[in-house]
């Protein structure tokens, strides 16, 4: 098996290394395509088992922290293996190859086709997690798939792809239906990647997403997160904060699915602040605030000596002594404002939680609107209420793709046990977060369908039919 750092001697162009890696690929995906949907199956299973593998799976964290210096071991973990069993759970039983399903009344047969090679351009935040996903959301549907990782979860990804070669070296399947780009990895081996290969999936930095989308390929990618919690006031404050706390300390905020703010109605403020102080929570002074939004945003953008650090470090960055503050679980500050002059109202992908005192459900649906006109228009928000009305109102005049409602959102909206959206650490923000979907990337977008269309007894309307009611209100 060749290895990514003897790829990396070959003195060779950019497009000459992407194009031997396409050509090996095409070649076992030109056999891979002809597997039974069992065979595709057994794949997918060893790709799994891969990374779920407990020793693996240990490994990959702590490498990946290590070499990041984001998040922490034991919620790596955790998420390599829910994010994967959750996967693989969806992907049990379904239909991804042969004939999908048959409609005789409208003469259509619809049959699953590979896409081909797919490029997937993963995160330094999920190095493990995210790649995975989409290899194994790749395989599931005949194609072979080259990732593209960041630099410094170059060696997270790597050992990932040669603990999926063994797995595929067991079951007797070709081994590079998984390859990934070789070290350095560089801008222009990317966009090469991108250019030769039949699909682009893009996880990362707005500035990848725009890559992929500027490709000259088909693209997924998925756009930029924020995401605000309302607190309405029929919420339970102490079941929300115990949500709340536990999904924005998360592998220390590294997700995009991480609350960044949060809503509070003025009549449970008190209370739901005093609930988020008993999980954890430390309210900054003023002065701290000053103090943290200096060292949190060095010229108003987010700095990454904090991203996806443990309070302690952050307090440590910013020169914060105060023992509640270093020992809490997570620094809350509180704010008024939106846009680039309040940075708190944007990411901060750290253990830091912004909160808002709203007068009444209208007050805090205009702070939440102002927020996505500022930053993460278009990908999540979420709610604790008991009232319906106000649940249908985020859906219907928010512009996002999920309303994650009376949940942990870190733990919801890429798919949970308990809901019904996939398992997916992609979450597409639709055309108001610049996407081309709105959905969780799944298994779906790897597949092409084609269409076998034969005659049926003809169904064509009279003019009578479609115009009669408008003839008769409007007249000819």
């Amino acid at each position: 098996m060749t290895t990514p750092t003897q790829n990396a001697i070959k003195p060779a162009t950019a497009r000459a290394v992407v194009a031997d890696l396409i050509e090996r690929a095409r070649v076992a995906q030109k056999l891979y395509e002809r597997y039974s949907q069992q065979q595709l199956d057994e794949v997918v299973t060893a790709a799994g088992w891969a990374i779920i593998n407990p020793e693996h799976n240990r490994c990959l964290a702590e490498l990946a922290v290590k070499d990041t210096g984001l998040g922490n071991v034991p919620d790596k973990i955790v998420k390599n293996h829910r994010k994967t069993l959750g996967l693989l759970r969806d992907l049990q039983g379904a239909k991804s190859t042969g004939v999908l399903a048959e409609y005789p009344d409208r003469g259509l047969t619809e049959i699953a086709r590979p896409v081909g090679v797919v490029a997937a351009v993963v995160p330094s935040t999920n190095p493990g997690a995210t790649p995975a996903n989409n290899v194994i959301n790749a395989l599931k549907c005949g194609n072979a798939v080259i990732l593209s990782p960041s630099p410094k979860g170059y060696s997270t990804c790597a050992r990932l792809v040669e603990y999926m070669h063994a797995e595929m070296k067991r079951i007797g399947a070709p081994p590079d239906l998984v390859q990934m780009l070789p070290a350095p990895v560089t801008k222009e081996l990317s966009t090469e990647l991108m250019q030769q290969a039949d699909l682009v999936v893009v996880t990362g930095s707005r500035s990848n997403v725009r890559a992929g989308y500027s490709s000259g390929k088909p693209a997924l990618g998925v756009g930029t997160g924020n995401v605000v919690v309302i607190v309405d006031d029929s919420a339970d404050v102490h079941d929300a904060a115990a949500k709340i706390m536990a999904s924005k300390i998360f592998d220390n905020a590294t997700s995009c699915s991480s609350e960044n703010s949060v809503i509070i109605h003025a009549m449970i403020y008190d209370a739901m602040l005093a609930a988020l102080v008993r999980q954890g929570g430390a309210l900054l002074t003023a002065a701290e605030k000053t103090t943290l939004q200096k060292a949190m945003f060095p010229g108003g953008h987010l700095s990454p000596t904090v991203t996806a650090q443990s309070v302690s470090k952050v307090c440590a960055v910013a020169r914060l002594t105060r023992p509640e503050l270093v020992a809490a679980k997570c620094l809350m500050v509180e704010e008024t404002g939106t846009g680039k002059d309040y940075p708190f109202s944007g990411e901060k992908l750290s253990p830091v939680l912004t909160l808002y005192r709203a007068n009444d459900f209208d007050h805090a649906f205009n702070i939440m609107r102002g927020i996505y006109d500022y930053m993460g228009n278009g990908h999540s928000c979420g709610i604790h209420t008991e009232d319906e009305d106000h649940i249908r109102r985020l859906g219907l005049e928010m512009t996002v793709c999920r309303v994650i409602v009376n949940q942990a959102h870190t733990f919801a909206t890429g798919g949970s046990f308990d809901n019904g959206l996939p398992f997916s650490l992609s979450m597409g923000c639709g055309t108001w977060g610049g996407n081309s979907i709105s959905e969780n990337l799944n298994y779906r977008h790897f597949i092409n369908v084609t269409r076998l269309v034969t005659t049926i007894p003809e169904d064509k309307p009279s003019e009578e039919d479609l115009f009669g009611q408008f003839w008769k209100k409007y007249g000819k």
